[in-house]
């Protein structure tokens, strides 16, 4: 089975090319055949008030390019700018992988991929920001 596999939960929500589905009562698996389909889990979109941090913020600019909600080439200029802002914060080696990742990903360009490694920064984040009002 080549293309994307999804795995849904009973009711699980996706956006697929702009359209919500929405699963039915049982578990259920969805190949995607499209190449460069623009796919995104409803449990993993950021709601446009929760956009609030530098990394939530990056997030969502890629939640928008992948929704087919903005121009894809201004959507990955604006993503790249993001992830080389984060990059002046976040020092750490992991982190530092992170945004290679994510700044490699958004250059092919695959916004899921950058999404993914975005969200794992979110933890650091709010470590940041826990330790900077001590």
């Amino acid at each position: 089975m080549s293309g994307l596999v999804l795995k849904l939960a009973p009711n699980e929500r996706v956006l697929i090319n702009g359209a919500v589905i929405e699963n039915g009562d049982r578990r259920t698996r969805i190949a995607i055949k499209t190449p460069n389909a623009n796919v995104l889990r409803l449990r993993d979109a950021i709601h446009p008030d929760s956009a609030r941090t530098p990394v939530s913020r990056a997030l969502y600019i890629a939640q928008l390019i992948l929704s087919g909600d903005t121009e894809p080439l201004a959507g990955m200029s604006q993503l790249a700018v993001a992830i080389e802002q984060l990059s002046q914060v976040f020092e750490d080696r992991d982190s530092r992988i992170l945004l290679a990742d994510a700044t490699a990903a958004a250059l092919e360009p695959n916004p899921y991929q950058a999404m993914r490694k975005l969200r794992d920064l979110l933890p650091r984040e709010a470590r940041l920001f826990a330790a900077s009002h001590e």
